[in-house]
């Protein structure tokens, strides 16, 4: 009994597919970008075309994605992030006076919660129910202004 005779754009699926588990595996992008190579390879087999089409084919999909998605990934990757968590995303938001504030100490209620506070100015002073805008967090301490 001879070989299975598989067509090539089996074979070429086979190859996407085992590219694609080190992706997976690996989280190396590249792998996904052969895997794709290896698809377009697949179609191209399928619409009839021969051995050196179908490695061509492979070849300039896979580089081509690389040459664009890298390089695109690559600036996503060095952007901050877009939006702020934790103690940076109180910095900007406004709070109600409990306790007088001035440029020592004082009691604000910020995002629900009641924290320590103290002036931006050391000269200024805010009372109980006034509308402040927090400058920065320094440590547990909200800086108002």
């Amino acid at each position: 009994m001879g070989a299975v005779d598989i067509d090539a754009w089996v074979w070429w699926l086979i190859v996407a597919v085992a590219l694609g588990i080190p992706l997976v595996l690996t989280a190396m992008p590249e792998f996904g970008m052969f895997s794709a190579g290896a698809v377009a390879a697949a179609v191209t087999a399928a619409l009839g075309a021969g051995v050196v089409a179908q490695v061509l084919v492979f070849v300039a999909v896979s580089v081509a994605l690389i040459a664009v998605v890298r390089p695109l990934a690559a600036r996503q990757r060095s952007q901050k992030p877009g939006f702020a968590s934790g103690v940076d995303a109180l910095t900007g938001r406004q709070a109600v006076v409990v306790e007088r504030v001035d440029g020592q100490n004082g009691r604000i209620k910020l995002a629900g919660e009641i924290w320590s506070a103290r002036s931006y100015d050391e000269s200024a002073a805010f009372e109980a129910g006034a509308q402040v805008d927090v400058v920065e967090i320094d440590g547990a301490t909200a800086v108002v202004m």
